[in-house]
C-alpha cells in the first residue's frame, strides 16, 4: 500500500479516482507547521536556525498522515510543484523523522496537471526532495521574518497607528505612494492642435492633423495657446490642398502567450473585474477539480508558474482544435514558441492552459459556477489564441499639403485578416494607449482634396494614472519585486492594514501608508529601493538553482540591516517629525492655490507641524495650547464621505455563513453605529419553509462592535469571524489566564483583573501569548 500526500482535500478527491486500491490519498491542508509567531524564531546568532510551531490544525493533519502511514509501505509526497510545495513536503518529512515515525521509504512526485496520465507518469518517475528549492524557501521565510519582526516594533513606537512593515509589502506600498506623489506634483500643461476635415475625390470625408507649419515640424507643445492656434488656423483658410504622399503597408500583430501567474491576474482584473485574490482562488479550484455531472474534473494546469511554454502534446491538441474549429487559414505553418519576459523567472513549469482543449467553455457554461466559467473561458481562449495565425492590418498614412510647407497627416488602420483576434484580444491598462483608426477613402499622390472644416482644438496634459490591481501587478513583475504567486496576498495586506484602499478599482494610499513610506525611505532607504529588492529576488532564485548559499545571503543581509536598525533605535521623535514635515510638505501643508505654507491659518503666528496622537496623526500648531488649530489626517477612522456612504447603505447586510456552524453573519446598524451579529437560530436556506416539529430554544445572537481602526466598508466574512472571536484566552501566565479583547476604548489585554492597552490596529488578530505577556511586563515597569 502506498500513501500519497497532497495539499488540499479537493485535489485528494480528484486524484483518488485515478489511483487503484493500492493507494491512499490524504491532504495536509497546506503547511503542517510554520515559524513560531514571536520574536526570536529566526536566530541570526545560531546560523539562522529557525523555531517551528505545529498549530492544533496542523497537528491533527499530521496525526492523520501518521495513522494512515502505519498500514503503508511507501510514502509519496505529491504537494504542489513549486517552492512552497517543496517546502510542505520537506516539513512533513522532517516532522516524521523527528517523531521517529518515518519507517518506510519516501519519494517526492511532481505533476503539473491532474490527469490520470500525468499522475501515473509522476509515480513512475519519483525523485528526492529538492533541497535547493527548500533552502530558497527557508531563506525567503527568514528574510521576511527578520524584516517584519524587526521593523514593525520600530514603526509601532515611532509612528503610532502603524501596523507592520514587510520586505516586499513595503516596496509595493512605495510604488503606490510614489505614483500618488507624482500626481500631486503634476501641473497640467496646455497645448493646441489644428485638425481638418478633407473631402476626397469620391466625396468621402476624412480627418487629418497639421504636422508641419511653414516648413517647421510641430511637436506636441508647439502651439501653446489659443492666440497662436487661432492665428495658424486663420492663415490656412482658403488654401488649396492635394495629396503629397501615400504610404501603405500590411502590419501583423502576433498573439500573446498563454497565461502565467501574473498575466492571469492582470487580465482577470481588466476583463472580469476580479481581484488578484479571487482570481487565484478560482484558478486553484479549476486546477484541483470541479464537479461536472457528478464527477470531479480538473480543468486547467498548475496556476503558479512563470513559464510561457506549452508541452508538445498540448500544442498538438490545440493546433488540431484550431484546424477543425476555425480552418487552415487560422493555423500557422509551425507551432509558436515564446520566451518569458519576467525578471527572475523560476520553476520550469508549463503556462496555464486547459487540460483538454476540446472541452470548450460553451460546453461547460451550464455545468460550473458563473465565475469559474468566466475564468476558464479566459484561460481557454488565451491558450488557443496563442497558437493561432497573426492578425493582419492594412495601414495607410497620407500627407496632404498646399505647397509642401503646410502638411496635414491622416492615418487609417483596417483589419485585413482576423487571425487570433477571432478568439482573443489582450486587454490594456491605459485606455489612451491605443486609439482605433478608421478606414480612409481611396487616395493617390496628386489627388486634389477640398478642406471642408478646420478647427483649433485645446488639450491639456493629464497626470499619470493611479495603479489598478492589474497595472500594479504588471509594475511589480517588470521591476522583479516579489514572486507572482505572492502578489494577491501582498495587495490584500496593503488594504487590510489601512495603507492603501481601492477607489473605483484604483489604489489610493491612505495617510498611514504615506507616513510609513516616508519613514522607511528616510531611515531604511536601501531596503525600499526597487533594484535592491529585485537583486535579492535574483539571489533567492540563485539559491533555488544551487548557485548560491542560503547562509551567505542571510549573513550579508543581516549584517547591514541590523546595523541600520541599531542606528535608528535612538532617533528622537522630534527629528523624525521634522523629516516627515519636509518630505510630505506638499501633502500636509499645501494651500488651495497650490502654494506650500506652514503658517497657522488660525493664529497667523504659530508653525504647523505633523503630530502623533493616541488616536492617529494630525496637523497642529506650535502655539498650542494658546492656539487650538487641528487638522485631522488619520484615515483609519471614517472621513465625512465614508460616513455618508455607510449611512446610506442598506442594513442589515449579510456577509455569509460561518463554515464552522452554518450560522449567518451580518452587518447591522444600531443607535451606536454599525456592528456585527451572528445569528445561530436562522435556518439554512434549504430548511426555510419547512414546518418545525418543535419550537427551538432561541439562542441570544453573538455581537461584536467594530473598532475605530477598521472601516466597516472593508469588513468581509473572514474579518467578521475574527472579530466575533473576541474576547478570547491566549493561554496562561503565572498560573492565570491571559485574555485579549476589544472594548469601548480599543483593544486590551486582561490579566489578573487588570486591563492593559493593546495596539489599536489589526496586529490584535495575530497577537500571541508572548506578545501579550510583553505588554503586561511593560505596563508593570511603567506603573
Amino acid at each position: 500500500m502506498r500513501l500519497v500526500v497532497v495539499e488540499s482535500p479537493a485535489k485528494a478527491k480528484t486524484i483518488n479516482k485515478y489511483l487503484g486500491s493500492d493507494y491512499k490519498v490524504v491532504a495536509s491542508y497546506g503547511h503542517v507547521r510554520d515559524l513560531l509567531s514571536k520574536d526570536g524564531s529566526v536566530r541570526p546568532y545560531d546560523n539562522f536556525s529557525m523555531v517551528w510551531e505545529v498549530k492544533p490544525a496542523g497537528k491533527k493533519r499530521f496525526q492523520d498522515i501518521c495513522t494512515q502511514l502505519k498500514n503503508c509501505d511507501e510514502l509519496l509526497l505529491a504537494t504542489d510543484p513549486d517552492r512552497e510545495g517543496e517546502a510542505i513536503s520537506w516539513h512533513i518529512k522532517e516532522l516524521l523523522r523527528e517523531s521517529k515515525k518515518l519507517e518506510v521509504p519516501f519519494k517526492r512526485i511532481v505533476f503539473h496537471e491532474i490527469t490520470k496520465g500525468a499522475i501515473k507518469e509522476a509515480i513512475a518517475n519519483p525523485r528526492d526532495i529538492n533541497l535547493s528549492l527548500v533552502d530558497a524557501y527557508l531563506a525567503r521565510r527568514a528574510l521576511d521574518y527578520l524584516v517584519g519582526f524587526t521593523l514593525s516594533p520600530i514603526l509601532w513606537r515611532k509612528l503610532p497607528g502603524s501596523k507592520s512593515a514587510g520586505r516586499v509589502q513595503s516596496v509595493a506600498l512605495r510604488i503606490i505612494v510614489d505614483r500618488e506623489a507624482e500626481i500631486e506634483a503634476f501641473r497640467k500643461k496646455e497645448y493646441w492642435s489644428i485638425e481638418a476635415k478633407f473631402e476626397a475625390k469620391n466625396k468621402k470625408l476624412f480627418d487629418a492633423r497639421l504636422i508641419f507649419y511653414r516648413g517647421k515640424k510641430l511637436d506636441k507643445f508647439s502651439i501653446a495657446n489659443e492666440k497662436d492656434a487661432s492665428s495658424i488656423k486663420d492663415s490656412l483658410l482658403n488654401h488649396q490642398f492635394s495629396v503629397e504622399s501615400v504610404e501603405t503597408k500590411v502590419v501583423k500583430r502576433n498573439p500573446a502567450p498563454a497565461f502565467i501567474t501574473s498575466t492571469i491576474q492582470q487580465e482577470a482584473s481588466r476583463k472580469l473585474g476580479f481581484s488578484a485574490k479571487k482570481t487565484m482562488m478560482l484558478a486553484q479550484n479549476l486546477y484541483e477539480g470541479v464537479d461536472i455531472d457528478g464527477e470531479t474534473t480538473a480543468l486547467i494546469t498548475y496556476m503558479r508558474t512563470d513559464s510561457v511554454n506549452l508541452s508538445e502534446e498540448a500544442v498538438d491538441k490545440i493546433r488540431d482544435l484550431i484546424l477543425q474549429k476555425y480552418g487552415k487559414d487560422f493555423l500557422p505553418e509551425k507551432p509558436r514558441f515564446y520566451q518569458t519576459k519576467v525578471k527572475n523567472a523560476q520553476e520550469a513549469h508549463e503556462a496555464i492552459r486547459p487540460i483538454d482543449a476540446t472541452l470548450t467553455p460553451d460546453s461547460l457554461k451550464e455545468k460550473i459556477g458563473q465565475d469559474l466559467y468566466k475564468l476558464y473561458d479566459l484561460v481557454w481562449k488565451r491558450a488557443v489564441a496563442s497558437q493561432m495565425s497573426s492578425a493582419e492590418f492594412d495601414q495607410m498614412q497620407v500627407d496632404i499639403s498646399d505647397d509642401g510647407k503646410n502638411v496635414f497627416r491622416a492615418n487609417g488602420n483596417t483589419l485585413k485578416f482576423e487571425g487570433f483576434i477571432k478568439v482573443y484580444v489582450e486587454g490594456k491598462d491605459d485606455q489612451q494607449e491605443e486609439e482605433s483608426e478608421g478606414l480612409l477613402p481611396p487616395l493617390a499622390k496628386g489627388d486634389q482634396t477640398s478642406m471642408k472644416n478646420l478647427d483649433a482644438l485645446q488639450h491639456f496634459t493629464t497626470p499619470p494614472p493611479r495603479f489598478s490591481e492589474a497595472s500594479l501587478v504588471k509594475k511589480m513583475e517588470e521591476l522583479g519585486i516579489g514572486r507572482p504567486s505572492t502578489y494577491a496576498t501582498i495587495l490584500q495586506v496593503l488594504q487590510n492594514r489601512g495603507y492603501a484602499k481601492l477607489i473605483k478599482k484604483f489604489f489610493v494610499p491612505e495617510i498611514r501608508g504615506r507616513l510609513v513610506t516616508a519613514f522607511l525611505t528616510n531611515f531604511f532607504h536601501k531596503y525600499l529601493e526597487y533594484g535592491f529588492t529585485a537583486d535579492l529576488e535574483q539571489s533567492l532564485d540563485d539559491v533555488s538553482n544551487g548557485n548560491k548559499s542560503k547562509l551567505d545571503i542571510l549573513h550579508n543581509f543581516w549584517k547591514e540591516f541590523s546595523q541600520n536598525v541599531d542606528e535608528i533605535k535612538d532617533i528622537k521623535i522630534s527629528d523624525l517629525i521634522n523629516k516627515l514635515n519636509d518630505d510630505l510638505a506638499l501633502l500636509l501643508f499645501q494651500n488651495e492655490d497650490g502654494t506650500v505654507s506652514r503658517v497657522c491659518p488660525q493664529c497667523k503666528v504659530g508653525e504647523l507641524s505633523l503630530k502623533m496622537g493616541r488616536f492617529g496623526s494630525f496637523i497642529g500648531c506650535s502655539s498650542y495650547p494658546e492656539c487650538t488649530y487641528v487638522k485631522r489626517l488619520d484615515s483609519s477612522s471614517f472621513g465625512e464621505n465614508d460616513v455618508a456612504l455607510v449611512q446610506s447603505s442598506e442594513y442589515p447586510k449579510s456577509l455569509g455563513v460561518d463554515p464552522s456552524d452554518s450560522a449567518e453573519i451580518s452587518l447591522k446598524k444600531g443607535p451606536y453605529g454599525i456592528y456585527i451579529e451572528k445569528n445561530a437560530n436562522k435556518p439554512a436556506a434549504q430548511e426555510i419553509g419547512k414546518k418545525a416539529a418543535k419550537k427551538p430554544n432561541k439562542e441570544k445572537p453573538i455581537r461584536a462592535s467594530i473598532p475605530s481602526f477598521i472601516d466597516p466598508g472593508k469588513i468581509d466574512l473572514d474579518l467578521a469571524i475574527s472579530l466575533l472571536q473576541f474576547p478570547k484566552t491566549l493561554g496562561q501566565h503565572e498560573g492565570e489566564d491571559v485574555k485579549i479583547g476589544i472594548g469601548r476604548f480599543g483593544p486590551y489585554v486582561l490579566f489578573k483583573g487588570k486591563y492593559v492597552s493593546a495596539p489599536k490596529s489589526e496586529v490584535i488578530f495575530s497577537m500571541t501569548l508572548n506578545d501579550a505577556v510583553e505588554l503586561i511586563k511593560t505596563k508593570r515597569k511603567t506603573a
